[in-house]
């Protein structure tokens, strides 16, 4: 994908980053804002956030202090809203591109939003905050958190799609930014898992974390919607479309609400057919095909299985996933299935495994205030051949509970 990287000159680009410095200088010695706007608003209107963004981080490696560069934001918030520009208004509204889109104008829109509350607390540190600007924050929180699945559906869906098609570096990169939104929004929440605060230093964090939020948010949504997301709907059919729609729809939504969801025409096609009368025999006994299915997916676990290649075959449809599938994901590299910070761990276990130097591996993690077990198994033939890898994760919250016996029925 050449259309990937800027295509903007080295000469254009040391230009417009020394007239973007002047603008943090004259900022930083307190010249108005609207003066400063209307003497660069010739180079703010012509630099995407793709190009602001990269101008930051050399500006950062040139040792111009972070507090100064953030006061970018405030000159250029008003072109942040290019990277929410619909480049396809045609699509029908049940389109998965069309629905990441509008997340996209949400998402950016409530942490901009986010970052004008906050910047105004900073501008009053000895009033307290109205109701109105409370209430507004807090709101703020709740549409990010409430985003959260759609991240899950990119990675689970389109994600997977677009590997399939030999797109591999671009999703990865994306992944890698979603992970980087994740960590700048929990730093968010954190400031109010215990009901608002808004002293100095809470003000100074909330301020600083939704300047960053809003600037990667408006470079990674002007990537997605003016690349990633044009180079799939050049690639996939309208039956594709409709497959990773149901996807969608099981994945679920929390800040928009398309049309359609879970209607006839959106069913995903079938991974296999079933066969009501085709036995599946064990050494132990036979079960119908779709009894075993049923049966897999009533287990209080979620099971997933990577074949020898490391390519994920089987999952199963817990009525309370722990962690997001799709079925998109069939057939995927597991690698990509993982976040960057994990894929070390994961190719070692695999790497074990197909060595015959491990059986096992056992991991437990806290998961938004619950305790997951995470548990890999090596599956072998009589033979001791190396068949795959099996991972089963469970919920020990309420296990971990108990206590004593119970020996009646309730």
């Amino acid at each position: 994908m050449e259309e990937w990287n800027m295509h903007i000159s080295p000469k254009d680009m040391e230009e417009r980053k020394k007239k973007l410095k002047m603008a943090v200088e004259k900022l930083h010695q307190g010249v108005d804002v609207a003066e400063v706007k209307e003497e660069f608003k010739e180079i703010l209107k012509e630099a995407s956030p793709l190009e602001i963004s990269k101008t930051k981080e050399e500006l950062v490696e040139e040792g111009v202090p972070l507090a100064q560069i953030q006061n970018l934001w405030i000159l250029h918030l008003d072109f942040f809203k290019k990277s929410l520009a619909e480049p396809n208004p045609e699509l029908p509204e049940t389109h998965p591109i069309f629905i990441l889109i509008q997340e996209h104008k949400i998402i950016l829109n409530t942490a901009i939003k986010l970052a004008e509350l906050a910047q105004d607390c900073s501008e009053q540190p000895d009033q307290a905050p109205t109701p109105d600007v409370i209430g507004g924050i807090m709101k703020s929180i709740e549409i990010l958190k409430d985003s959260a699945n759609h991240y899950h559906r990119e990675e689970n869906v389109l994600f997977p799609k677009l590997e399939s098609r030999g797109i591999v570096q671009p999703p990865a990169i994306m992944w890698t930014e979603h992970d980087i939104v994740r960590g700048i929004e929990k730093t968010l929440f954190e400031l109010f898992d215990n009901g608002p605060r808004f002293d100095a230093e809470s003000l100074k964090v909330l301020r600083s974390s939704a300047i960053e939020l809003t600037e990667i948010l408006s470079s990674h949504f002007y990537k997605e919607n003016n690349i990633l997301f044009q180079t799939s709907l050049r690639l996939f059919s309208e039956d594709e479309w409709k497959v990773m729609r149901a996807d969608f729809d099981d994945i679920g939504y929390g800040i928009f609400h398309p049309e359609g969801v879970g209607s006839q025409e959106t069913q995903s096609i079938p991974v296999s057919a079933d066969d009501s009368d085709d036995m599946v025999r064990f050494e132990s006994g036979a079960l119908r095909r779709d009894i075993l299915e049923r049966v897999l997916n009533t287990l209080p676990v979620d099971i997933t299985f990577v074949d020898e290649k490391d390519h994920v075959r089987y999952f199963s449809l817990s009525p309370e996933r722990i962690f997001v599938r799709a079925k998109s994901v069939i057939g995927r590299e597991v690698r990509n299935c993982h976040r960057q910070k994990s894929v070390d761990r994961v190719e070692q276990i695999l790497d074990d495994f197909l060595a015959g130097t491990r059986d096992n591996a056992d991991f437990w993690i806290n998961l938004g205030g619950q305790l997951i077990y995470i548990r890999y198994f090596a599956v072998r033939d009589d033979d001791e051949i190396y068949l795959g890898c099996l991972e089963v994760s469970q919920n020990l919250t309420e296990i971990k509970k108990i206590e004593g016996e119970k020996r009646l029925l309730d």
